[in-house]
C-alpha cells in the first residue's frame, strides 16, 4: 500500500519583514479560518519576527520555523542562534542548507548535516535543502549533485526522527524560471529512492517539498507531481492572497 504523505507549504520570507507586515500574517490566518487548508502550513521568518509571528501563527495552526540554525551547542559564538533557542522561542522548524547559505556563506555538506543534527537534538525538524546550479544541469550534473549533496547533508539520526527534504534548483529561484515537469518528477523520484535505499521505510514517508519560483500561476501543475509533497516558497509567502492560494492549490 502507498504511503499517505500529508502536504506541507512552508513560507520562507527571507530576509524580509518587519513587525509592519505581520498584519499580512492576520490576514492569512483569517483567510485559512474560511477556507480550511488540506494541508500543513508554515512560515519562516527572518529571527527577529519569530516571536511575534508564532503569538498570531499557533492559534490559526500555522507552524512557525527558522531560517536558519548554529551548529553548536549554546556558548560564546557571538551572533549566532542555536536550535535550542529557536525551539525555545515556539519554533517546530528550521531551514538549513538554503542554496543562499551555501553560496553566501560557504555553507559545506557537512556544516548543513551538523546544523540538521542540532535541529533534531532540540526537537526541531530540519528542512534540509538541496538543488543544483544552471552550469551543474547544463553539464548533465543535476541528478550527481544533488546526490552528493542529500547523502552528505542529510545525518544518519533522520532514521528515527521526522525532517524534510527540499528539493530548489539553485537556478530557478527568484528567477521566474522553473524545470520543466518531466525534470521535476526525475529529480524528486530520485530523491524519494535515495531515501528508501538509506531509510526503508522511514525514508518513504520523508515530505520532499519543491521549491523556485512556486507561485499561484504554476502551483497546482506542479504540486500535482509524483513525489512532490509540498512546496517552499519564496516571494510569494509574503503576501496573504499569493500564498494562501499556493496553500489551496495543494
Amino acid at each position: 500500500m502507498a504511503q499517505i504523505i500529508a502536504p506541507l507549504i512552508v513560507g520562507n520570507w527571507k530576509m524580509n519583514g518587519l513587525r509592519a507586515s505581520l498584519p499580512e500574517v492576520e490576514k492569512l490566518a483569517g483567510l485559512l479560518a474560511q477556507k480550511q487548508p488540506g494541508c500543513r502550513v508554515a512560515l519562516c521568518p527572518p529571527a527577529t519576527l519569530l516571536a511575534p509571528m508564532i503569538r498570531i501563527a499557533a492559534p490559526a495552526g500555522i507552524l512557525v520555523g527558522a531560517q536558519d540554525c548554529s551548529a553548536d551547542a549554546p556558548g560564546a559564538h557571538t551572533g549566532d542562534i542555536s536550535a535550542a533557542m529557536i525551539a525555545d522561542a515556539g519554533a517546530q522548524m528550521v531551514i538549513v542548507g538554503h542554496s543562499e547559505r551555501r553560496t553566501d556563506h560557504g555553507e559545506t555538506d557537512d556544516l548543513v548535516r551538523r546544523k540538521a543534527l542540532a535541529a533534531i537534538g532540540a526537537g526541531l525538524t530540519p528542512i534540509i535543502c538541496v538543488g543544483e546550479t544552471r552550469a551543474e544541469r547544463d553539464a548533465g550534473q543535476a541528478s550527481a549533485v544533488v546526490a552528493r549533496q542529500m547523502a552528505a547533508s542529510v545525518p544518519d539520526e533522520a532514521a528515527a526522527a521526522e525532517i524534510v527534504v527540499a528539493y530548489e534548483p539553485v537556478w530557478s529561484i527568484g528567477t521566474g524560471l522553473t524545470p520543466t515537469t518531466g525534470d521535476v518528477e526525475q529529480m524528486h523520484k530520485s530523491i524519494r529512492n535515495q531515501m528508501v535505499g538509506r531509510f526503508g521505510e522511514r525514508g518513504a514517508v520523508v515530505p520532499i517539498l519543491y521549491g523556485g519560483s512556486l507561485k499561484p500561476g504554476n502551483a497546482q501543475q506542479i504540486l500535482a507531481i509524483a513525489e512532490v509533497n509540498g512546496g517552499l516558497v519564496g516571494g510569494a509567502s509574503l503576501l496573504a492572497d499569493d500564498f494562501a492560494a499556493i496553500i489551496w492549490a495543494a
